[in-house]
């Protein structure tokens, strides 16, 4: 093979440590984020999507990255690195947070966790590799940035997840939504959150990926619990109104832009004891403040017809002039109807304002709906 032939070649796709287990259940595995991953299982998207739903289904996340920041210093040089409060985490709490470019985009989504002696941070596979450079990078000097690639990482959700985990590790039933311990299953070190990206309660499960199988294994022995893959995985975070990074948001697309100024505390806000010094501050703060007007903003879209959208149909107005793009859709199992997210602009953006997707040369009506599509389920105790 010549040199040239091999630069043509693709790269070979990692595993995680459940591959094996994987292919034993009959997954149909396709590639993601440089890893081969189980999209579907034999039942198929619908009945996955509906088990999680309604009992327990568990998703291989172990492509995702995991990273500890450890150091008197690793709070206060996390919170230079993102519009969230990062100082005032208390231990054991969890909170959502977006690393951000000079220019105030995001670089990515990620959750990270006070686990008292360090940081616990969980980013998306896909970004990993750069997110942990740009870390080290950016506050390597303050603190030691710890990347965790042994780490599998397991989500258990649904409303029968606390049934389930808590048979094999007891105890983790009395963790509410955005909190996480430290926990063992037989010679296994776990650290368990209650969080996910489905909408539903549930578990995020971090271990040595030397016991990730076995551990798998035993959840699937449970009643409850069903193996779920991206298919699913997906329709259940778009039905949830939850960004996915590289789709819904990307270095494109600025907080306030993507309807995620929720996730700015009051403190680093304008007028907060420590407002602003993060990457882009003046114009995050300015569109969140409203003192720079809004081009665009996610919204959730209904199709008032049964034509399923799709990521990248352009958004027009009762004119015909282009004003967006969906970003994610599907048609809903849970509803029952075509459902997504776009951009659209500002004008435009009001729930109940309609618009025109065009799907294969087809005007497609839709309707601008509140987010999330389905009422969130998530434990607060």
């Amino acid at each position: 093979m010549s040199e040239s032939q091999e630069e043509l070649q693709p790269a070979p796709l990692d595993v995680t440590p459940l591959h094996a287990l994987h292919v034993e259940l009959g997954a149909r595995m396709v590639p993601f984020a440089g890893y081969s991953m189980p999209v579907q299982y034999p039942s198929g998207l619908m009945a996955e999507h509906h088990h999680t739903r309604s009992a327990a289904g568990l998703f291989d996340v172990s492509h995702m990255g995991q990273l500890r920041l450890v150091g008197a210093d690793a709070a206060a040089a996390f919170e230079t690195l993102m519009p969230v409060d990062v100082i005032g985490l208390a231990p054991g709490k969890q909170r959502y947070g977006l690393l951000l470019t000079d220019e105030g985009t995001i670089i990515d989504d990620l959750m990270f966790v006070n686990r008292g002696d360090d940081l616990f941070a969980i980013v998306n596979g896909a970004c990993k590799a750069g997110d942990i450079a740009h870390i080290q990078a950016r506050i390597g000097s303050r603190c030691e940035v710890v990347p965790m690639p042994r780490q599998a990482l397991l989500a258990l959700q649904g409303p029968k997840a606390a049934d389930a985990l808590r048979h094999l590790v007891a105890g983790v039933e009395q963790l509410v939504f955005m909190t996480g311990g430290a926990y063992r299953w037989r010679d296994a070190e776990l650290f368990v959150t209650r969080s996910g990206y489905t909408g539903e309660d549930g578990f995020e499960i971090s271990l040595e990926s030397t016991h990730a199988e076995s551990f798998a294994r035993e959840l699937l022995k449970q009643p409850e619990v069903k193996p779920i893959g991206l298919g699913a995985r997906n329709s259940l975070r778009l039905e949830a109104g939850l960004c996915l990074y590289g789709s819904d948001i990307d270095t494109t697309t600025t907080p306030a832009e993507a309807a995620l100024g929720w996730a700015v505390q009051k403190v680093r806000r304008t007028g907060g004891a420590r407002a602003g010094g993060f990457p882009g501050a003046d114009k995050v703060l300015a569109q969140l403040d409203g003192k720079v007007p809004l081009e665009r903003k996610r919204v959730g879209l209904v199709a008032l017809e049964r034509v399923p959208v799709r990521e990248h149909s352009e958004l027009q107005d009762a004119t015909g002039r282009a004003m967006g793009e969906v970003t994610s859709g599907l048609i809903s199992p849970s509803l029952n109807k075509p459902i997504a997210m776009g951009y659209v602009d500002a004008a435009h953006a009001a729930v109940g304002t309609h618009v025109i997707a065009i799907v294969r040369g087809k005007a497609v009506r839709m309707e601008v709906s509140p987010l999330p599509f389905l009422p969130p389920r998530y434990h607060r105790g």
